[in-house]
Parts: C-alpha cells; structure tokens; sequence
C-alpha cells in the first residue's frame, strides 16, 4: 500500500484547485446568470481536455486534487447544511412536503434501476441516481465518499449534471412561460427538478423573488434527503454485493467448480491465504452526520446573520475548489465514444425529473 500523500505533496493541487474558485467567483459576477459551481466544474472539464496539462493533472497536482475531491467535498456538503433550517421546510406544508419527498424516491430508484439496465459500469448508476434527483455534483459527492468511488468513476456523473443543469437554465423558462405557469408553480417546478443550488438559483431568479423563494426551500428539502438516500443506498449497495459473494461461493458456480479436483488428479497449487477484506464503510458517514448536525444547529441556535453569511462563501468557495478537481477527471471523448449509455441515463432521467415535478405542481 503506497503511503498517505504529505501535507507538502498535497499543497499545489489543493491551491490550483481553491484558485481557480476563486477565478469561477470572480467569472460569476460578470456572468451571473452562470453559477459559481457551474463555472468551477466547467473549468476542470475544459483543463482536463488539454493533453499539455494531463501530465500535471496525473503528476504533481494529483494528491491535491484528490484532497479537494474529497475533504473538502465532505467539507463543502457539512457546510451546506447551514443553508437548511426544519421550520422553513415546515412552512411549505406537509402535502409539499410529502410530494417532495416522494418526488426524490421514486426518480432516485427510477433513475438508479435504469443506470443498471444500461449497464453502466461500476457505482455510476447509483453516482446518477444521486446526483439528478437529489443536488447534483453535491450528492454525487457524498454518495461516492459513502461508496469509496474514485474521482474517475464520479467524473461522468458530474458531467452530466453540469450538462442537465445549464440546460435547465435556458429551456426551464421558456417552458414555464409556454405553459403558463405563475411564479409560485414555476418556483415549485424549479426547486423540485433542477440539480445544483446554484442552478436552481438561476433557473428561478428569471420569474421575481416569489418564484426564487419558493424554489430554494423546495430545491434545501431535496437537500435533506441527502442523508437517508445515502444511508439507504448504502445499505442496499451492501446487500447486493454480499448476496453476489454469496453466489460466487456457492456449490456449482463457477469460482467453486474450477476449485475442485477430480480423484488420482495432481492436487492443483496452493493458493496463498486471501487478503483481509477492506473495512466497510460506514452506513452513515461522518460528514453526513455532520451535515444533519449543522441543519439542527441552523435551526434550532441563534447563528449570527454575519457568522452565516461568511460560512456560506466558504462553503460556495470549498464546493467549487471540489468541483474542479473531479471536473479534471472528466476526459470527454471517452464520455462520448464509450459513456453514451450515461448520456441517455442522463438525459433521461433529467426529462423524467422535469415531467414527473410538473405533474405533481399541477395537482
């Protein structure tokens, strides 16, 4: 096992990746119409393709780019509890509370049963699943940490829900105005199928600060189910892998047949001794707990005004540091000579989203 990267290792990635935050900030405000986030994934999507800089990528800037993939990832998703309180999600109501809740299981299984029909490889169903009906890059993130997915396996993922959400920027507006839907049902239908916060920001801004007001409470109550989607899938991700270990090592299969010998045969090699299992992660991480803990604190403690304001840029600016770093691992011509089953995951699940929400607001 190589050893754990240094502190001093870690540092060029890890400031690459906070500068180039801060620079998608900076873009931001002069595009404000783009999110920050969006402009930060972007960025390490566009790096990523460049064969000059793969060298540097793969070299001296990957301890620290994995660092921000992932601590500060976690990092990033404690903090955006902080932007949840229990009593503005009360206000919505318990009827919308409800269809929220039940909008994110049902595209959440849907979206992660047709990743597996698609075959897509690895945890990538799962890291889709996450990442459309819950909050994007965010929940990719935390579901990945809770999977141990590597950078690779969550850059597709991420790209697609970079590409789903800036599209929901430009075409969830002028369907809500060819629909003739009001500012409450637009922010409604926005909060509840748009993937970023950021995203959602943007979408929502374009019908007045009702439509904007209502789609962040609608879009922090997908938040929520952060947690228990995680804890969930984890839990049946585990099942599912003890049940094929189970039917690899059951009499007549494959692995068992090819370990048996037949009388007066010369005894096949011993085999050395298997090496210990992993420890497995746990059912609800850390940083998940972390998460629920800041929510609680959020609503229940008497944060100052200036002490939230300042942790949200902190959170915005280690979020996009994180985003960077996996958006470098995206490499898109792979994406479309070998990720096109994603691609239709994606779109689909995106399409599904969007439907489904509009048919429960206009209930």
């Amino acid at each position: 096992m190589s050893p754990a990267p240094t502190s001093r290792a870690m540092l060029p990635g890890v400031a690459v990746s906070v500068g180039v935050a801060l620079l998608a900030s900076a873009l931001a405000l002069v595009l404000p119409v783009v999110p920050m986030l969006t402009i930060a994934v972007a960025l390490g999507i566009v790096v990523g393709q460049v064969p000059a800089a793969r060298g540097v990528l793969d070299g001296p800037l990957a301890p620290g780019l994995k660092f921000a993939s992932k601590t500060l990832m976690r990092f990033g998703i404690v903090l955006l509890g902080l932007k949840l309180s229990l009593i503005d999600i009360a206000d919505l109501g318990i009827v919308a509370v409800v269809a929220v809740i039940a909008l994110v299981v049902v595209t959440f299984f849907a979206t992660w049963w047709f990743g597996r029909l698609m075959r897509l490889p690895g945890n990538e169903p799962l890291l889709v699943a996450a990442g459309f009906s819950i909050c994007g890059a965010s929940a990719i993130g935390a579901m990945g940490s809770a999977t141990r997915s590597d950078a690779k396996e969550q850059a597709t993922p991420v790209a697609l829900v970079t590409l789903c959400g800036t599209l929901a920027i430009v075409v969830l507006p002028a369907a809500g105005a060819a629909l003739g839907l009001d500012a409450e049902q637009f922010g409604h239908w926005v909060g509840a199928s748009v993937h970023d916060v950021g995203q959602v920001v943007a979408t929502a801004q374009t019908a007045g600060t009702a439509a904007l007001a209502i789609a962040v409470v609608v879009k922090l109550t997908r938040v929520l189910m952060l947690a228990p989607m995680v804890a969930i899938a984890t839990g049946v991700s585990r099942r599912m892998d003890a049940a094929a270990a189970r039917t690899a090592q059951a009499p007549g299969s494959p692995t068992t047949a090819a370990q048996t010998t037949t009388p007066g045969a010369p005894a096949a090699p011993a085999t050395p001794a298997a090496a210990p299992a992993a420890p497995r992660a746990p059912l609800v991480p850390l940083f998940i707990v972390g998460f629920l803990l800041a929510v609680l604190a959020n609503t229940f403690l008497p944060i100052p005004e200036p002490v939230l304001s300042a942790l949200d840029t902190l959170q915005v600016l280690v979020l996009g540091a994180a985003l960077f770093a996996l958006g470098t691992a995206v490499r898109l011509a792979r994406l479309v000579t070998t990720g096109w089953r994603a691609l239709v995951v994606g779109l689909a699940s995106w399409a599904f989203i969007a439907v489904l929400a509009l048919g429960v607001i206009q209930l």
